[in-house]
């Protein structure tokens, strides 16, 4: 599929967005393994959580539409083959954890893409705690009990984390995690809103092994991420006014937005509530006067990683020089998200050196149509679409459908805010 994408003079409009990619895998996985039905309405029909999906049900679990009915702590069966993970690089590895404490063993598949990330970062930890771990091919399980273990994170990930906490579940003893910088914290809320034993300080969390979870009863918030793309181009593009409904607000995926005030967007929150233990709020750009450009680094790249490759597009329109360092994790997400950005955005007129771990970025720059590559990721495709609506002329998107994975009706609700 090539997506056109036409220059936007205003956006307008009040949309929904998908709910909570992130939130949405933990509820399928941790739903699972609750004693009784769990409701979780607004489940992301995204393909990435639908790989979720589908690995649950090959363990034995009953989903239908919104009614979940776990298993049990203990209640998962051995699947008749390999999982298929997709594209999903966070199916794979909260799976992994899960499963390395099952008495049985699975193997863990995925597209090309998947196959290219690297899983030694959850191998590694599950292994120390006496769980059996290979990969490649990704295999795990087999073995228990497992034993707690304290594991002090290198790299900031909440996949890798979520993964050892579910690990955790089943280990003798205290499972801890301490973590570099702080990461959404969706499992920690959740495993705690269920009855784990779990513990939070500062940047270390614990968990003890668990019998039984309750079941959840969970409205998911609108994705955060999904929601960057459109507070992007509605600052962008003046005179714009879309407003976004029941936004997930949590403070640890929420950096993008602050950042983006420090240079100059009114990002106004309107009915804030609490859905699930998550903060959630209805989101809309006020005026924006553009003053300053930007310097992201440190643990701020780890909060947004996400959203980085949009923010790359809104710093083309800002003043002056910017700066994204300490990004490398982009290269070993769907696509090398590092060149694919650099690439596209360059097509379109804009000053960007791509470096080994980022990109410095000169601005203000004019933006014109072009014909661009999304290389199959779905997060590079939608922020080159706003590229697309802050430029001049028309840009055609290649492989465009990839935004299945975690935006299904992106295209769709592009054209109504046009």
């Amino acid at each position: 599929m090539i997506a056109t994408v036409r220059g936007a003079h205003r956006l307008s409009g009040e949309i929904r967005l998908p709910g909570d990619k992130s939130i949405s895998h933990r509820a399928l996985i941790l739903g699972s393994l609750a004693t009784g039905r769990s409701r979780l309405r607004g489940l992301s029909k995204g393909g990435d959580v639908q790989s979720t999906a589908s690995c649950m049900r090959a363990l034995g679990v009953e989903l239908d539409g919104s009614v979940l009915v776990g298993r049990g702590v203990d209640g998962l069966r051995a699947p008749a083959g390999p999982l298929d993970c997709g594209n999903s690089g966070t199916t794979m590895r909260l799976l992994a954890g899960l499963l390395a404490a099952q008495r049985f063993e699975s193997e863990l598949t995925g597209d090309e893409s998947l196959s290219r990330r690297p899983m030694d970062r959850v191998v590694e930890p599950l292994g120390r705690m006496g769980a059996h771990a290979s990969f490649p091919p990704l295999r795990v399980g087999g073995t228990r009990p497992l034993r707690g273990i304290e594991f002090e994170m290198q790299l900031a990930s909440a996949q890798v984390k979520s993964a050892v906490l579910l690990a955790g579940l089943y280990a003798e003893g205290v499972t801890a995690v301490v973590e570099p910088v702080k990461t959404r914290d969706h499992t920690e809320l959740m495993l705690a809103a269920m009855g784990a034993d779990v513990g939070v300080e500062d940047l270390k969390v614990e968990v003890r092994r668990t019998a039984a979870l309750e079941p959840l009863d969970l409205d998911i918030p609108g994705d955060f991420s999904s929601a960057a793309f459109w507070i992007a181009a509605s600052g962008l593009i003046a005179s714009s006014r879309v407003r976004l409904i029941g936004v997930g607000v949590n403070p640890t995926r929420t950096a993008f937005a602050d950042f983006l005030a420090s240079v100059g967007f009114q990002i106004r929150r309107s009915d804030p509530r609490f859905e699930g233990g998550e903060p959630v709020a209805d989101l809309e750009v006020g005026d924006v006067l553009l003053h300053r450009p930007l310097q992201v680094h440190g643990s701020a790249v780890a909060q947004m990683i996400d959203e980085l490759p949009v923010l790359a597009v809104v710093a083309t329109q800002l003043p002056g020089t910017s700066v994204i360092a300490g990004a490398s994790e982009l290269r070993v997400k769907e696509s090398d998200r590092l060149a694919a950005m650099a690439e596209g955005l360059a097509a379109m007129g804009a000053d960007i050196t791509v470096h080994e771990d980022g990109w410095i970025i000169k601005g203000p720059r004019d933006l014109e149509g072009a014909r661009v590559r999304s290389l199959g990721d779905h997060r590079v495709a939608m922020a080159l679409a706003v590229a697309a609506l802050v430029a001049d002329g028309t840009t055609e998107i290649e492989d465009a459908e990839c935004v299945e994975i975690s935006y299904p009706g992106f295209f769709d609700q592009l054209e109504y805010l046009c």
